[in-house]
């Protein structure tokens, strides 16, 4: 039986079913592993199964397993909600030895759904990737924790549909004030993007690991990752202090991939060429004069403080 400390609860996570109030939701140990509760219909063992087969596969190269979390194996641990021992995923703590990371996490493609779901999954899935930016786009935003300063703490929308229906335009905006310094409570405020160029670019940024991630989606024909995630996150107080902020992206959420069957993954790959494409037009032209509006419009539209006030995207 593993035993865990008073910060069992994950708090870094953004998407998700978390471990709040009684319910169900992943937990941590102090040696840097991440306990995800295993889903008791076929999901749960397609995960067990994909990283089994992940890891030990030898024709996937070591710079693309480094993009995922490392995995071992599953164990019976007591469960968050106090329903007793249950069988978990054990993966690494992605957010071990970070301090106050932004997060973001970004479902790729425009279908979540596998060709082999029944109908009534299919319904659901293609109902909510039409009402999100997923069709549109080929990605939506599932969820973020973006750190703001040390004295006003997180940004989280009050809500995770706020995010998941943004605009082209909002989306952009959101990635800007990601990667931005601006802190201050002044209405109508633009991200200022003081830290895209290094955080998003450079040889380690974000955006050369997507490009990295890119290449091998081009190649690869062994799965086809649906409902999959980039988690994309760095370090705010090292930027701030010109230090290297940590940057990274991981794939995360695999209960829904499938074979290959020697065809390349078309929908995961269009997604994350189209994400890759947004944060490429955050570097070549972080200013943008439509920017004032954008901020009005998600003022009044989409984003709320978590006290239910209506709250900006550039996180003011």
């Amino acid at each position: 039986m593993i035993a865990f400390g008073w910060n069992s609860i994950f708090q870094e996570q953004v998407a998700g079913h978390r471990a709040r109030d009684g319910r169900l939701g992943p937990l941590i140990d102090d040696a840097g592993r991440f306990y995800k509760p295993l889903q008791g219909d076929e999901r749960g063992a397609n995960e067990v199964s994909f990283y089994a087969s992940f890891s030990s596969n030898t024709k996937i190269p070591d710079h693309i397993k480094s993009f995922f979390p490392e995995f071992d194996g599953t164990r019976l641990v007591e469960a968050s909600d106090g329903s007793g021992m249950q069988t978990h995923l054990v993966l690494q703590d992605l957010t071990f030895g970070h301090v106050n990371p932004s997060i973001m996490d970004i479902k790729i493609g425009s279908r979540t759904w596998h060709p082999q779901a029944p109908d009534g999954y299919v319904h659901r899935c293609l109902k909510k990737d039409r009402g999100t930016s997923s069709l549109p786009l080929g990605f939506r935003v599932s969820g973020a924790r973006i750190f703001k300063s040390t004295e006003s703490g997180y940004w989280e929308p009050e809500n995770r549909l706020s995010i998941q229906t943004l605009s082209a335009d909002e989306v952009k905006l959101l990635l800007k004030s990601f990667v931005s310094s601006n802190t201050s409570e002044e209405p109508h405020m633009k991200p200022d993007c003081a830290f895209a160029s290094t955080v998003y670019g450079g040889s380690n940024g974000i955006l050369s690991q997507l490009v990295e991630l890119k290449a091998w989606f081009e190649d690869q024909t062994i799965y086809h990752f649906y409902s999959s995630s980039v988690l994309m996150m760095f370090e705010k107080d090292l930027a701030s202090s010109g230090k290297s902020p940590r940057a990274e992206i991981k794939l995360v959420d695999f209960a829904h991939v499938h074979k290959g069957n020697g065809v390349i993954d078309h929908n995961f790959l269009g997604g994350l060429c189209s994400f890759i494409k947004f944060i490429s037009e955050i570097l070549t032209t972080p200013e943008d004069s439509s920017a004032d509006s954008l901020v009005e419009d998600a003022q009044r539209n989409h984003i709320h403080s978590e006290n239910g006030s209506v709250y900006d995207v550039s996180l003011n």
